[in-house]
């Protein structure tokens, strides 16, 4: 599956705000009548530039995100980008599938616009794949036009997985002069070739999309300084119009709780992991790891638990049965954010097993961050984006050599003043660098480059030149 982190890259659950009571629901054909009698309408491409006054006289900034990964609010990242707006002054709606605990086809939620959408079932053959993205492409048009018809939108921000959004974007791009934001979270080339170990036909498809979602973009954000190189490199933007938003914690959500011994089923240490549970995540490269632990080392006093959920739960449950593990380890499936953060205040170390790879080498993932943001020490194997992020909060055994996992883990677990120090570290990194009050700037910064795009003079004589052009036909 393409769509990589459906199930949560952190398995924590942000609470949902007060819910609105959802608009009803009207036919296409209705729907497309009245967005052609709307305001939103009306100009086409040449209204879109024009400046809209807002309450205070100031210029209104209206802003369509656009995501299929996750529901939001559960999307941490995406939420955190809606949020940051909000606050900002924009006006946000948000497009996005349906999923556990978000089934509101409509809500407002902190002031943001969330529009849910049905998803078919997500399944992991090719058929699987088109379903899913057919159904995703057809409800995120039909949506967005309801939303330019009932609040109006100048950008359309698009988070990735999938690279189709662009065509969402095209059509407001050229038909009603809005702008494009293209927010790469995954690079799908090189997680297809990870997942069916070839390119051929499909991957070239995946290369062309991606390019196709760089050229219609004013701006692109990237999650790390691998994806702004990509970004420049084979989507040929212009460095300029590259920004780095990292996936920071949000400290007002992130925060350590008592712990609760209950979780080390009477062993002396926890040792935890929190994410999904897929195979780019290596769950069962750390069961080999914990096989190694109590059988080589003969150590029986870790308790381990697995936070989360994922395509391949139930397969790695019966490999920890097939190892013996089963009272070692505890597979808590998703949890709110109390018992997520309760489980990991109660850790001495967490760790972070994700299969090396091109995909994961390149990525920043999230779990990482948490952990660092609550001060814990960390074991994972040595990738590029992990150990920028973590840099000394992190132990890095050699890639896929399990039973370096397993000691690195004992090291930490025999060494509590290192395990202090390490976690310190992490957390002072998180409060003085990688929070995302620190990323917020960046987003900021990309939506100003957005605007002061929109509004330069070439963008407004092209305006009128389609505004001219509507009025004489």
């Amino acid at each position: 599956m393409l769509t990589r982190f459906r199930d949560d890259r952190g398995a924590g659950r942000p609470a949902q705000a007060g819910v609105a009571k959802p608009p009803k629901s009207a036919g296409i054909e209705s729907q497309l009548r009245e967005l052609a009698g709307s305001d939103a309408a009306s100009g086409l491409a040449g209204a879109a530039p024009a400046a809209q006054p807002g309450i205070n006289g100031s210029v209104r900034r209206r802003v369509l995100i656009i995501v299929e990964n996750l529901p939001v609010p559960f999307d941490r990242r995406v939420w955190s980008e809606a949020s940051t707006l909000a606050q900002h002054g924009y006006e946000v709606s948000v497009i996005c599938p349906k999923g556990p605990s978000a089934t509101a086809s409509f809500e407002i939620i902190d002031g943001i616009a969330v529009y849910r959408h049905w998803l078919p079932r997500e399944g992991r053959g090719v058929l699987s794949y088109f379903a899913e993205y057919g159904a995703a492409l057809f409800w995120e048009f039909v949506l967005s036009l309801k939303i330019l018809a009932m609040r109006g939108f100048d950008v359309v921000h698009a988070c990735n997985p999938p690279d189709l959004i662009f065509v969402v974007g095209a059509f407001h791009k050229f038909l009603f002069g809005k702008s494009f934001i293209y927010d790469q979270h995954d690079i799908n080339p090189e997680f297809y070739e990870e997942k069916f170990k070839r390119r051929g036909l499909l991957w070239r498809v995946l290369v062309l999309l991606e390019r196709m979602t760089f050229a219609l973009s004013d701006v692109s954000i990237a999650t790390n300084q691998s994806y702004r190189t990509i970004a420049i490199e084979r989507g040929r933007m212009s460095p300029d119009r590259v920004f780095v938003v990292r996936s920071g914690p949000n400290l007002s959500r992130v925060r350590s709780l008592p712990p609760d011994p209950a979780w080390k089923k009477g062993r002396k240490f926890l040792v935890a992991y929190v994410g999904v549970i897929g195979e780019p995540e290596g769950i069962d490269l750390l069961l080999e790891s914990i096989k190694h632990i109590r059988r080589r080392r003969n150590r029986d006093d870790v308790q381990f638990v697995i936070v989360g959920s994922g395509p391949v739960l139930e397969e790695v449950k019966k490999l920890a049965t097939t190892f013996e593990l089963d009272e070692l380890v505890t597979f808590t499936g998703r949890v709110d954010d109390e018992t997520l953060f309760t489980i990991l205040s109660t850790a001495d170390v967490c760790v972070n097993p994700d299969r090396p790879s091109t995909i994961n080498d390149k990525s920043t993932m999230n779990k990482i961050m948490e952990y660092m943001a609550l001060g814990r020490p960390i074991v994972q194997f040595d990738l590029t984006e992990g150990r920028v992020s973590a840099a000394e909060a992190s132990l890095y055994a050699r890639n896929t050599d399990t039973a370096e996992f397993g000691d690195k883990i004992l090291e930490l677990i025999d060494d509590p003043v290192r395990r202090v120090r390490m976690g310190t570290f992490g957390q002072k990194r998180i409060r003085d660098e990688l929070a995302w009050d620190h990323e917020a700037a960046n987003l900021l910064n990309a939506y100003e480059k957005v605007f002061s795009l929109r509004y330069s003079p070439s963008r407004r004589r092209r305006a009128d030149v389609l505004e001219l052009r509507r009025r004489d036909s």
